[in-house]
């Protein structure tokens, strides 16, 4: 036993998904790292060997439960927590997704075990676009959400998703039918202001011949001043298009 070694501590917060934690816990001298773990200030038993488990799953939790483990340590060495993951879980579930005439997005969701961001995400172009982001409530409960989008001419098509660690679950598509008409390009070659214009405010993209993505955004117009002479590839409204700049 090393009686005069410093005490530290490794702090773990997040919500309970149903696993349990399993601890590397390195060796000093005839002695083991951990100290004395705590979950939500209690302090818990453990088996201190070389590796051992923090029972979540005895301690009485459900799904979602806000969790803080603290483990106290030896200040010469530091115990590994080997399946941590610190974001939670992606799990909800979508029991109803809409949108309104006035083009707002309504979805109501359950089963979310973290408070992570819903991602909205418009077909455009072949491609889905992210056009916004609302922040997740978390809990099992029903959530009600809503955003308001930015309709494109003719139909469109809008759905959201949350990601985690590389992983993510997407909602069914919900549609909408705009009565918009598509906004035109004042002149598709630029002389010599290297003004991109059009009629109206739009959502665009701008690529070069070889389909790098030069500019992005929402405007009526646009500087392009900073590009050399040549043709680009352009995305506008739910349109593909051409320009040339001379």
């Amino acid at each position: 036993m090393l009686c005069n070694a410093q005490i530290s501590n490794i702090i773990l917060e997040g919500n309970y998904q149903g696993k349990n934690l399993y601890i590397q816990n390195p060796a000093v001298g005839n002695d083991y790292c951990t100290e004395k773990v705590l979950v939500n200030g209690k302090k818990i038993s453990f088996t201190n060997t070389d590796a051992y488990e923090i029972k979540l799953d005895s301690l009485g939790f459900k799904l979602g439960d806000s969790v803080k483990v603290e483990i106290f340590h030896k200040d010469d060495c530091k115990p590994k927590v080997l399946n941590y993951n610190g974001n939670p879980k992606v799990t909800f579930e979508i029991t109803s997704i809409s949108v309104d005439s006035n083009a707002v997005l309504h979805w109501v969701s359950k089963n979310e075990i973290g408070k992570l961001p819903f991602i909205i995400e418009q077909f455009r172009w072949n491609k889905w676009v992210k056009v916004g982001e609302v922040e997740g409530k978390g809990g099992l409960e029903e959530n009600e959400y809503y955003f308001q989008t930015i309709p494109h001419s003719g139909k469109n098509q809008f759905r959201v998703k949350q990601n985690s660690m590389g992983t993510g679950e997407l909602s069914k598509s919900a549609y909408f039918t705009s009565n918009l008409k598509a906004p035109k390009i004042k002149s598709p070659s630029l002389v010599p202001s290297k003004i991109l214009e059009f009629d109206k405010e739009t959502m665009y993209e701008i690529y070069d011949q070889e389909g790098n993505l030069l500019k992005k955004g929402t405007a009526k117009s646009v500087n392009c001043k900073d590009l050399v002479s040549g043709a680009y590839y352009l995305n506008y409204d739910n349109i593909f298009g051409e320009f040339v700049i001379h």
